[in-house]
């Protein structure tokens, strides 16, 4: 993006209030244009190649597809994509899962305009934008430690633990192969597991493979 040119944003979100209410705060700034305002992740992902935006202040919890898994997905094809997520909800566990996720920051619904303002250029700064009071806890844990997988590593586990190669997975799941590598790399550090088989055993221990027909 050129310095001068405003930040391009769209707003997802399915209460019409909300978004005007942020729609039309947000518009008094010379320095940020809102190209769109959409119900649900899945919109976003169908028109963000068409609309471009800079920024996406997303809601947590939306119809058809809500604000995690569209992030992660939004993220895989445009990694340089800044995602605020928008929500309700201040607890420390749905912070540090959006973070998990990719979100380059997390914001809650009842704060002044001018703190969404400021976490837009934040992230566009590069910086990471956390709600008061929510910057604690950002590595959440599963009952034996780990970090958890997304949903969308979930998904890769499955076909890495059928022997698929990332080749075959990126073609599996309309990836890229850098993309694959990336997640299973994530995977991998998440779990502690180095190795394939490791990742193999991993799933046939926790059900992974369970319902697949796959014999390991």
């Amino acid at each position: 993006m050129d310095a001068t040119s405003p930040i391009r944003l769209i707003i997802a979100d399915d209460h019409p209030m909300v978004v005007d209410g942020i729609e039309a705060i947000l518009e008094t700034y010379d320095d940020i244009d809102v190209v769109a305002t959409l119900a649900n992740g899945q919109e976003v992902i169908d028109q963000v190649d068409a609309l471009k935006p800079d920024v996406i202040l997303m809601d947590l919890n939306m119809p058809q597809l809500g604000g995690l898994p569209a992030t992660e997905i939004l993220l895989e094809r445009q990694p340089d994509l800044k995602i605020l997520i928008l929500s309700m909800h201040d607890a420390p566990e749905y912070v540090s899962t959006a973070m998990s996720y990719g979100a380059a920051g997390y914001i809650l619904k009842d704060v002044p305009t001018e703190d969404i303002y400021t976490a837009i250029r934040d992230v566009m700064a590069g910086k990471t934008y956390l709600c008061r009071g929510a910057s604690a806890s950002l590595a959440p844990k599963t009952a034996d430690g780990r970090e958890p997988l997304t949903a969308r590593e979930q998904t890769i586990l499955l076909e890495l633990a059928q022997g698929k190669s990332n080749k075959q997975v990126a073609l599996d799941l309309d990836i890229s192969v850098h993309t694959v590598e990336t997640h299973r790399k994530n995977i991998k550090r998440k779990l502690g597991i180095n190795s394939t088989a490791g990742l193999t055993r991993y799933a046939l221990e926790h059900g992974v493979l369970q319902g697949t027909g796959v014999a390991i």
